[in-house]
């Protein structure tokens, strides 16, 4: 009695928390993964991080200080006034030697080269901004897979269950036939066997369902044993009049457009190596305290660093030469993965449509035929014209009819999203 009252507790808990699931649409799981996914929050700090120190390219090399003895005597005694007197003349006043110096010096920054590095440093984030939408279309076509085929397996139990009530027809209606020797035994069992397998297959789907709930509320940054039920409404996509053109995948894909970020980084790294080779200037001032009357004195000069001599401008022209080489080859990958990605979108259309046809014939004369077949043998059935194993065969040929419709359109899916993950359309 125990044992009932909580199989019956267990029952009435499992079926209020379905009862009160919340009940998402692909739209609002799309938009939970793109602002709770934890790598979107990784991207968001990188290019942040990215950002706030291409805020110091502006900055001036710090300036320079230094402080000590100038051409000092290792005497100290030298470092003091002395006074000569010699007979008849008046006393010679000697100043004493060394002095004591303070000076700075700064280099002066070129503006041009100052924007081009901050040029250089916001770009930066671009191509991480990028790579950011390459990998939240991942996650997005990743739920839209695990989506579609919760609606699949959703369609397929509501298939065993319809199938499960023409069985229960069948066994019920048997038995009443085999108790008054109208019916062999045979086709009873083998039907007895089905609803067995129906309810196998019921217990896997439902242990496949709660896989990608689970899959899902990864996706969507939460609790996986978030209880949540899906809208199980579609409407197929239609790509048949896309042209799917090199250009359609430069606009679209954001891993061409990180391609694109990547080429413009090394033009402006080139920029930047240009403008290394020019001139550098800066100022420098000393001041000096003398020692033992010296007078304090000071000296100011102006600085240059000449970099584009021969000996010192080799590193920076071999970098110009090969940034030129490696925009070249990043063009060069950019249109293969484009022609590469078109030659795959039309052969997966061509996949789509056909399955799509396939799917009208199921639905227009397959399934009503078979349908048709089934129902004409159960009502010759039930007027003993027909035996029960031929009943049988109508509803196994039906029933695993049904399941390739089923399968048909989970491959229409799994191409449209396909589809989706190469157009990057979230």
């Amino acid at each position: 009695m125990q044992n009932i009252k909580q199989t019956l507790f267990c029952l009435l808990l499992v079926s209020s928390n379905s009862l009160s699931a919340q009940t998402l649409g692909l739209e609002q799981i799309i938009d939970s993964i793109q602002t709770k996914h934890p790598v979107v929050k990784m991207y968001e700090h990188e290019i942040r991080s990215i950002d706030e120190a291409s805020k110091g390219a502006k900055s001036w090399m710090a300036p320079e200080f230094s402080t000590g003895f100038f051409m000092t005597p290792y005497n100290p005694n030298m470092w003091k006034k002395t006074e000569t007197a010699m007979a008849g003349m008046p006393p010679t006043v000697t100043n004493g030697m060394g002095q004591y110096m303070i000076g700075g010096q700064q280099m002066l920054p070129n503006k041009k080269k100052q924007e081009a590095d901050q040029a250089y440093m916001s770009a930066m984030s671009s191509v991480e901004k990028e790579k950011k939408n390459a990998t939240v279309n991942e996650l997005v076509q990743d739920a839209k897979s695990n989506y579609f085929d919760w609606i699949i397996l959703q369609k397929k139990l509501a298939v065993l269950k319809q199938n499960q009530q023409l069985l229960g027809f069948m066994i019920s209606n048997a038995e009443i036939r085999y108790k008054n020797g109208l019916d062999k035994i045979s086709a009873y069992y083998k039907a007895k066997a089905a609803i067995g397998n129906l309810k196998n297959m019921q217990l896997m789907y439902e242990s496949d369902i709660l896989e990608k709930r689970i899959r899902i509320n990864s996706l969507m940054g939460r609790d996986p044993q978030t209880v949540f039920n899906i809208d199980t409404s579609y409407q197929l996509a239609n790509y048949g009049s896309v042209v799917f053109d090199s250009s359609l995948f430069f606009q679209q894909r954001s891993d061409l457009r990180a391609i694109d970020r990547d080429i413009q980084l090394s033009y402006l790294k080139q920029e930047q190596e240009k403008l290394a080779l020019k001139p550098q200037f800066g100022v420098r001032y000393e001041h000096m305290f003398g020692f033992g009357g010296l007078p304090m004195q000071f000296t100011l000069m102006g600085m240059l660093k000449l970099p584009l001599t021969n000996w010192s401008s080799k590193m920076n022209k071999a970098n110009i030469e090969s940034l030129k080489w490696k925009a070249s080859a990043l063009q060069s990958q950019k249109e293969m993965l484009a022609n590469e990605y078109s030659g795959m979108a039309s052969g997966m259309r061509n996949e789509w449509l056909l399955k799509q046809k396939q799917m009208q014939l199921y639905e227009k004369e397959i399934i009503p035929a078979l349908n048709n077949n089934y129902k004409s043998m159960q009502l010759a059935y039930e007027q003993n014209t027909e035996e029960l194993y031929m009943l049988y065969d109508a509803w196994e040929t039906l029933y695993m009819t049904q399941l390739q419709y089923l399968d048909l359109l989970s491959g229409v899916f799994k191409t449209q999203v396909a589809l989706e993950r190469l157009m990057e359309k979230k």
